[in-house]
């Protein structure tokens, strides 16, 4: 089977969203097992952020054999415990607590300011021993690959920066807050990228310090197309089903510091991604209805871009509710003493719940809901043609364009 037909170039773009990145990872294993054995990648230009930039740097590295990188992918979160992502022991949450209060109650004096509510060092150590950055390069080379980025946010220079590896020929941007800038990728990027605000500590690269990309990413889009991609398949980790529109006659309690900070996230990883989608639908009707003789000035540079959107079925939050007690007890601590896990509509803990039997139902969900669209999911990767937008009916109405 030919991949990649008429010369064009097919991105994918994985958002953040924390644990619920396992559900990319099953709509990622559906697309390997839909494509011949021993498939190369088939995605040209790949773009992640935060969780999302872990899948994006698994896929990249190991481009030549796009199915073992799923498999890799699916090894890793599907045997995920929060342990290997933060420290959870008893005594690490008392001092975290600690240190925080003591920080406010003492206004900054006799002990340092908290760098980050939880430690992500078991995250780095275990994302240090499973990726070899080196390969990225090789895969480029060879021609597996055209080029991936992750992006991440400059807390010095309030700027959404895409770090990217590239063949040849690439050229970096420059826009309004955001840049992408050709660089070799390591551990650093990738550290930085999944620095969630607050609750994860920023990384220094090149003397500034940045942190989860999704923060100041108001175009999520725009990496993918800068290098190159005509077409993009967009895994996002956000349903609409479970978020009714609130009824004036029931009485809502007051919002838990939990339930703002699991709102907060939910903003962070997934507004920016839909108000892109929806400007280049816009974009796209505009070139299609010029005649390409006819498009001067501004409208010439512009190409219309197919995109293909999955997203889950299913109520993330409800899931992660069900799983709850899978926690680590100081963690489920903590949430509690916040109002993180309150009520089955907080969101927070969809995000935190690094636990097998969760990231196991997600990754389930992920490969269902992405077989359910095979025939579709094949057209697209292997180049065929496809309409300007494929996507759920609740996204293709939200995202109507003019």
């Amino acid at each position: 089977m030919e991949i990649h037909q008429e010369h064009k170039k097919t991105g994918l773009v994985l958002p953040g969203g924390g644990a619920r990145g396992a559900f990319q990872v099953g709509v990622l294993k559906a697309i390997a097992e839909i494509l011949p054995p021993g498939c190369v990648n088939p995605f040209h230009v790949i773009s992640g952020t935060s969780a999302g930039a872990i899948n994006s740097i698994v896929l990249a590295s190991k481009a030549r054999r796009y199915r073992v990188a799923a498999a890799e992918l699916e090894r890793v979160w599907g045997h995920f415990r929060s342990a290997q992502v933060f420290r959870t022991g008893s005594m690490t949450m008392l001092k975290s607590s600690l240190h925080w209060l003591s920080s406010i109650v003492l206004g900054g004096y006799l002990v340092g300011t908290p760098r980050s509510l939880l430690d992500n060092s078991p995250l780095r150590a275990l994302l240090g021993r499973n990726i070899r950055f080196s390969r990225i390069q090789a895969s480029i080379d060879a021609g597996f690959l055209h080029a991936v980025a992750i992006t991440a946010a400059g807390y010095g220079s309030a700027r959404s920066m895409s770090f990217y590896q590239a063949a040849t020929g690439t050229r970096p941007w420059s826009r309004t807050r955001r840049a992408g800038v050709r660089q070799q990728l390591n551990l650093d990027h990738l550290m930085a990228s999944i620095a969630v605000p607050m609750i994860f500590p920023p990384v220094s690269i090149g003397g500034e310090y940045f942190g989860d990309g999704a923060m100041r990413q108001a175009t999520p889009l725009s990496p993918a197309i800068h290098l190159g991609a005509d077409r993009i398949l967009v895994i996002g980790v956000r349903d609409e089903t479970g978020h009714p529109s609130a009824d004036p006659h029931r009485q809502q309690n007051f919002p838990t510091f939990g339930e703002i900070a699991g709102y907060m996230l939910d903003t962070l990883f997934m507004d920016g991604l839909y108000s892109d989608l929806e400007r280049m639908i816009r974009i796209n009707q505009l070139v299609d209805a010029v005649p390409p003789a006819a498009r001067t000035g501004a409208l010439e540079k512009m190409r219309p871009i197919d995109t293909m959107v999955i997203v889950p079925s299913k109520d993330l939050r409800a899931i992660a509710y069900k799983h709850r007690r899978e926690m680590p007890l100081p963690v489920r601590a903590l949430l509690r003493g916040i109002g993180g896990r309150n009520r089955g509509e907080s969101p927070l803990l969809s995000f935190l719940l690094f636990e097998q039997s969760y990231t196991e139902e997600l990754i389930a969900l992920g490969y269902s809901d992405a077989m359910s669209e095979r025939d579709q999911l094949l057209d697209f990767v292997t180049g065929k043609e496809v309409p300007r937008l494929f996507a759920p009916d609740w996204v293709t109405q939200d995202l109507s364009g003019f």
